[in-house]
């Protein structure tokens, strides 16, 4: 009788077996998160987590609602037709690992989105291991930046800091929305918690100034300027409304203190005013950065299935470094037109529902500040292969489903089911 055996088929021993399952799935995200802030060499470890558990997790169950479905519809669209530029490159034996890349960031951001949908906790848990990953691989760039152990040096390139990454113009962006995250907290939070989120920010900060990644100095100033004026468009209260601005410009104070101190170093002070130039030589010159837009489209617009990856580098000897530009030498007209969709759409959705009171909130902002901050800057840097820029979009996307939910069942938080 089912009396003498409680422990097979009762329905308590069956939820508490499901629960410790999602616990350490929630575990492995965060892992995997967390292995993002070192990307020393390719694969690393973080595809080879990802691939496994985004393997195991759809196998198990998880769904693809259809608030999140459109996100897959267009990043496949936007790989195919990449993968049909192919058909016009004489040499394209680099690019079947290249839109292998390409395909497995596309199906993170899918999957970042489904499990962020199907429990909305996994999202405090997803930035903690992000700061934590930031701030070691920060950590690394810095101490690297001033040789202060032997072989410290790996953690730079041409006298940069760029931690546990291959490019500093990838490691100083990768550190902007944990920089944001920590903000925010400080700005909302007990002030018994200030002096560790200063600390890591402080981190952080000098790890973004050492990458010396004009990118990424940009990135952060438009970014931590949009989201105080989110927040004060957010806040009703004069009161907090205050509280924020001072603490935004005594935050602006410190860090222009502490840059005065770093720029005493003569290493640093050279190669800042060197980055500091709004137009470098590789820029305005012959055939630099900026003609070599102008002509890529013009070359653009005669190929509609592109020129197929990496070719355009070959024939100018520099990449892209325009992401609009690249979309379309790398993905064809339809890819751009298809990536195209999906950052305003995305940039739609964050705006249409991040200043609605939900415990999602601070995350959909934070995301939404940095996409339409990565839009800005792909102006001058490709962003197609940044593993934390699809993250950022899985993120907006899976808050957007969660808010799609939430209007389906009223204020019930439960988690869906995988």
């Amino acid at each position: 009788m089912a009396a003498d055996h409680p422990a097979h088929g009762h329905p308590g021993h069956f939820d508490s077996r499901l629960a410790a399952l999602r616990l350490a799935g929630t575990g492995l995200i965060a892992f995997g998160v967390f292995l993002s802030g070192f990307v020393i060499s390719e694969p690393a470890p973080y595809e080879l987590i990802m691939v496994i558990q985004i393997g195991i997790w759809f196998l198990i169950g998880l769904k693809i609602s259809r608030t999140v479905a459109p996100l897959l519809v267009l990043l496949l669209t936007f790989n195919l037709s990449g993968l049909t530029s192919m058909f016009v490159m004489k040499d394209m034996s680099a690019a079947p690992m290249y839109f292998a890349v390409s395909i497995f960031l596309a199906l993170s951001s899918v999957f970042y989105a489904a499990v962020i949908e199907s429990d909305h906790r996994r999202l405090n848990l997803i930035f903690k291991a992000w700061v934590t990953a930031a701030i070691i691989t920060s950590l690394l760039g810095i101490l690297g930046y001033f040789n202060a152990f032997p072989g410290a040096h790996v953690f730079t390139r041409y006298n940069r800091a760029m931690g546990a990454f291959q490019d500093p113009n990838v490691f100083g962006p990768y550190l902007v929305a944990p920089l944001l995250y920590l903000l925010y907290r400080m700005l909302t939070g007990r002030l018994i918690q200030a002096p560790l989120l200063i600390l890591g920010i402080l981190i952080l900060a000098l790890g973004i100034f050492l990458s010396f990644s004009r990118a990424a100095w940009g990135l952060l100033l438009f970014a931590g300027a949009a989201l105080v004026i989110v927040m004060l468009l957010k806040e009703r209260t004069a009161a907090f409304r205050l509280k924020i601005l001072a603490i935004a410009v005594g935050a602006v104070v410190f860090l222009a203190l502490t840059l005065a101190i770093a720029l005493q170093f003569e290493q640093v002070y050279d190669l800042f005013m060197n980055r500091a130039k709004l137009v470098q030589e590789y820029d305005g010159a012959r055939l630099g950065r900026f003609e070599r837009h102008k002509i890529g489209f013009l070359m653009a617009m005669e190929r509609p299935l592109g020129l197929g990856p990496m070719a355009f580098g070959k024939m100018f000897g520099e990449d892209e470094h325009n992401i609009w530009l690249k979309t379309l030498t790398t993905y064809g007209w339809l890819g751009a037109v298809t990536y195209q969709v999906m950052i305003w759409s995305t940039l739609w959705f964050g705006f249409r529902y991040m200043l609605r009171e939900r415990p999602w909130q601070p995350y959909l902002m934070i995301a939404w500040v940095m996409i339409l901050g990565h839009a800005i800057i792909g102006n001058v840097i490709d962003t197609d292969h940044w593993r934390h820029f699809y993250l950022l979009l899985g993120i907006v996307w899976g808050c957007a489903a969660l808010e799609h939910r939430f209007r389906r069942i009223g204020s019930s938080l439960r988690p869906a089911s995988t």
